[in-house]
């Protein structure tokens, strides 16, 4: 019989034993443009192989302010310009940060090279290029799709940073967020499409909306239910919880808008903004939920002890996490 009873260990006097992420919504509107971003950049390409030339013009353009808009979030949320340039200054495929920095400066590039050229044509050519007209004419096509290239990493990219770090929910994430995040950035992109193209050009954009959606719920529900109960349940309340379920609801809604809706213009707009706000929903969701799970220690240590309990129930006892050597 043991002579002092087993003692609960919550944390130091109530403290978090993570620390918060200092970031603000800033960052989590980053998350939703990039995955614009991601998918513009796609369906652009996909627009352009396939000659429906207002959904390319539409989705270009698109994916070039949502990356734009979201560079100067993070860098509001920086503080200070020249952090992000200071980033671009090595190449460290380690780091999740310095990789998404040099994907959304390659993404923003090229795709803004294809972005001038469609605004030159909707000005009727009175941009001032002169000579440079001819040589942007011909580079705009190897640029559209090498800007495709960089659409998929700028899509999910962030979901590596956000499970990279140690905040609890998060890191539970690790393993299935970028699925979540692709499909994600499909309902985004494919909503914003189906708002700004006439319905003859936007069957592309429903295709994917259709598969985002399929991809988009299955991805969350099984990422779910490969986490640890306790890091998942901050998913499940407060805001972060209000804000997924709805972003089950407007993907399902917007899906079967999507699918039956095609041939009127008022019903595939109503249905690209439920999209686009299920993606929103999704991303602020996970966004807010892994800030709560760093407030509480439950969070961390309950899982970090049933993990400990299997590794010993397994025979493992001399690596560091059953030793803490």
């Amino acid at each position: 019989m043991p002579m002092v009873p087993e003692v609960e260990f919550t944390s130091y006097y109530g403290h978090p034993v993570v620390k918060p992420a200092p970031w603000g919504d800033e960052v989590a509107a980053y998350l939703l443009l990039g995955g614009v971003a991601g998918g513009s950049g796609l369906l652009a390409a996909g627009a352009q192989l396939t000659g429906r030339q207002a959904l390319r013009r539409n989705a270009r353009l698109s994916g070039l302010a949502a990356a734009g808009v979201g560079a100067v979030a993070l860098v509001a949320d920086l503080g200070r310009p020249d952090r992000f340039y200071n980033m671009l200054r090595t190449f460290k495929v380690t780091s999740p940060m310095s990789m998404g920095s040099w994907i959304l400066s390659g993404y923003s590039g090229f795709l803004g090279v294809a972005s001038v050229a469609e605004v030159d044509r909707l000005l009727a050519q009175r941009l001032p290029l002169g000579v440079l007209r001819k040589v942007l004419y011909a580079v705009e096509g190897p640029s559209g799709l090498a800007a495709a290239v960089f659409s998929a990493p700028l899509a999910v990219y962030t979901a590596v940073l956000l499970s990279d770090t140690a905040t609890p929910t998060w890191n539970a994430m690790h393993r299935d967020l970028p699925f979540v995040f692709a499909g994600s950035a499909s309902l985004a992109a494919s909503g914003l499409a189906m708002l700004t193209t006439p319905v003859g050009e936007a069957g592309p954009a429903r295709t994917l909306a259709t598969v985002g959606v399929v991809a988009d719920v299955t991805a969350m529900h099984y990422m779910e239910s490969r986490m640890d109960p306790v890091a998942a349940e901050p998913l499940h309340i407060g805001r972060a919880g209000t804000l997924l379920r709805w972003s089950e609801r407007l993907a399902v809604a917007g899906g079967i808008g999507a699918m039956l809706g095609g041939r009127s213009r008022i019903a595939s707009a109503a249905s690209g903004l439920a999209l686009l706000a299920a993606s929103a929903c999704t991303r602020f969701g996970v966004f807010h939920a892994g800030i709560e799970s760093a407030k509480d220690p439950r969070y961390t240590i309950e899982p970090q002890k049933r993990r400990l309990e299997k590794r010993r129930a397994q025979g493992v006892t001399d690596d560091s996490i059953t030793t803490g050597w």
